[in-house]
């Protein structure tokens, strides 16, 4: 059975996509694809969230669970902004964007204590306090409070500067 603490993160996915879409509530296909400057556009957001196409984030996690200490190669700062996903109408990007994350809250809701300890290699984190080897439950904290935090605030920044209200 999952702790308290699981559960919360597992709830804070869900609290987080529900932030990210009273954000792009009302977006049209023309804001959600400008981008001020060098910035990413809200589409961009959203598609680097979501992580590479037809992979997805999921596989992450369950990477922890399905083999001993397994490499992860993690690509910061891409925002996997294939062909299809710039053809893709807004909606349809962040509906696939609410499964991803409803399916990794769901898998996270139901994870034991045992399978939390369990630890991957992801080289990419080597110089941060988390280091390169963490415990699954490191990669959920990092993947909730940390990754989705940022792209939210970073969500918050581009539309300010889009000049576009919440929700509307």
């Amino acid at each position: 059975m999952a702790n308290a603490e699981i559960i919360q993160y597992a709830e804070g996915f869900r609290r987080k996509v529900n932030e990210f879409k009273k954000l792009c509530q009302g977006l049209n296909e023309e804001t959600a694809s400008s981008a001020p400057g060098d910035r990413w556009s809200p589409k961009q957001i959203i598609s680097h969230l979501l992580g590479p196409e037809g992979i997805g984030m999921l596989p992450s996690i369950k990477a922890f669970l399905d083999q001993d200490t397994p490499r992860l190669d993690m690509e910061a700062e891409n925002p996997f902004f294939t062909d299809n996903r710039k053809r893709m109408p807004f909606g349809e990007l962040f509906a696939e964007f609410e499964k991803e994350y409803g399916r990794i809250a769901d898998l996270v809701a139901g994870l034991s204590e045992e399978q939390l300890k369990r630890k991957a290699r992801i080289p990419m984190l080597k110089e941060t306090p988390m280091g390169e080897y963490p415990t699954l439950k490191d990669w959920i904290a990092a993947l909730g409070d940390y990754h989705l935090d940022f792209h939210l605030n970073h969500l918050k920044e581009i539309l300010q500067a889009l000049e576009v209200t919440a929700g509307k």
